[in-house]
Parts: C-alpha cells; structure tokens; sequence
C-alpha cells in the first residue's frame, strides 16, 4: 500500500521537549492507532500533523510528509487547504468543539464552504448524515448542537471530519467521554468509514479495547517518544517493551475467554 502520511518530528512548549523524534506512516486505507497515557504527547502529535501546535505556543521540527508533499514549516494558506479536505480532524468532546447555538445546517455549511465553491447537491447533506448514522430529514439540521445527545454530537464531528472526502483522519480521543454502549456504536461507525470510503485513520486513545476493535497496527507512545510498533496482534500477544507490557497486562480480564485472548 502506498503511504499517505510519514512523518518524524519533535515539538517544544516553552523550552520543555514533549515530543522526541516521533515517527510514523500510515498507508492509504489503514487504521493505526497511537496509544499511551495522558500527557504521553498524543494529543500535540495530532496538533502538530495538522499545522495547529503553534496556536498553542508550541514549536515543531522535523518532516511532516502527505502524499508525498512536504508539508511541515508550509504556509498558513497551505495548510487551511489542506485541513478538511486531505486530513480530517475529530477531536474528543462535542461540548468543546461545536458551538451549541449553531444550528446543525450552519455547521454543515461553514465546512462545505471552508473548501467549495459552489453549493452542494440537493441530497448532499442528507447522504452525509445517513453515512454516520443521523437523520437526514430536514428537521434535524434545523437542530441547534447543543440539543444533540453526546453520541449524536460525536456522529456530527465524524460528519464534518469527512465532508470533503480526505484521505486520512485524525481521531484524537474520539470516545473518552461516551457511555459504553454509544463508545461501541462510534467505533463500528469508524470501522464502516474505513471499509467503505477507504478512509485511513489515525486513532489516538488511551483505551487499549478500543484501539484492539479498530486498528490494524499499533504505535506505543511513552513520554514523548514511540517505544514499540507493529501490527496490532504482535503488541498484544508479544509486548516487547516494558511500558507496553504494562498496558497490555492492565486490559480487564473476560471471564469468559481470559482477557486479552479476545484481542487478536
């Protein structure tokens, strides 16, 4: 499979290193998921391949490559261009992310208008929303987003996240602050986007359950560098690391089948 993002990079706030030479790919089509405890440096990874870390006072060095196209240390210009249409972006909470007076057509028209033109097809927006599981008459999106369940407001994001068709999106904790049964329903969605539009992911968790029902190959992300790699069934049958080994040896046991048998 042909690569779609590579990438090496380091990032600093103020002085203090959080991110140490990290490197990664993903290929067209793939689910990789980067995995460590809060703090690890997850979520300034995810900033860092988006262009966003400097909004945050943070500084990045290293490459940064999608599609082939050097894009650490672009423009602002470029890389707005890029975010939504190449890469999109779910972040962890809908509480913080959508503005709960906006009605749930105003969002879906400043992203569509973030990168077109011209209008989207009548059904366009009805078509979006069935392909994450909301209704797609137009009573809904006459609905304000702060009136949408956490499940619904999460569905929304994924549907802003890939309006645009990117090849690669960036999933930064997206199920931390669902209930398990709606957690479960967004990862089966995330695994259908994969299946489906061919959409590669990189999913960024903490919940090793979550990264063993969607990801095919697993980055373990320890105090700013990547201590272990590889296909998911090698990092949890056969955790090289001792930090991996902590994590793998702390996923709950199944009655049923002994635990971590049930991750393959």
């Amino acid at each position: 499979m042909s690569k779609i993002l590579e990438y090496n990079v380091s990032a600093v706030y103020g002085g203090v290193t959080v991110l140490r030479g990290v490197e990664g790919r993903i290929s067209r089509g793939e689910i990789v998921a980067l995995v460590g405890l809060s703090g690890s440096g997850k979520s300034t990874l995810a900033l860092a391949l988006l262009g966003l870390l400097h909004y945050r006072g943070g500084e990045v060095t290293g490459s940064i490559r999608l599609e082939g196209e050097e894009i650490a240390g672009a423009g602002e210009r470029r890389l707005r261009s890029i975010r939504g249409r190449k890469i999109g972006y779910v972040p962890q909470s809908p509480a913080s992310a959508l503005n709960p007076r906006l009605r749930v057509r105003t969002l879906l028209d400043e992203t569509w208008r973030a990168h077109a033109n011209a209008k989207p097809p009548g059904d366009f927006y009805a078509g979006l929303l069935e392909s994450v599981q909301l209704p797609a008459e137009p009573d809904f999106r006459e609905r304000r987003s702060g009136s949408l369940s956490a499940g619904q407001g999460q569905r929304l994001l994924i549907a802003l996240a890939i309006m645009h068709d990117p090849a690669l999106v960036i999933a930064d904790e997206p199920t931390s602050s669902l209930d398990a049964i709606t957690q479960a329903a967004i990862l089966r969605l995330f695994g259908d986007l994969n299946q489906r539009r061919g959409t590669a992911m990189l999913f960024i968790s903490h919940d090793l359950l979550s990264v063993g029902a969607l990801a095919q190959r697993v980055d373990i992300l320890d105090r700013g560098r990547v201590v272990e790699s590889g296909p998911r069934s090698e990092i949890f049958r056969n955790p090289q690391d001792p930090f991996t080994k902590q994590l793998v040896a702390a996923i709950p046991a199944l009655p049923h089948n002994g635990g971590r048998g049930a991750i393959n």
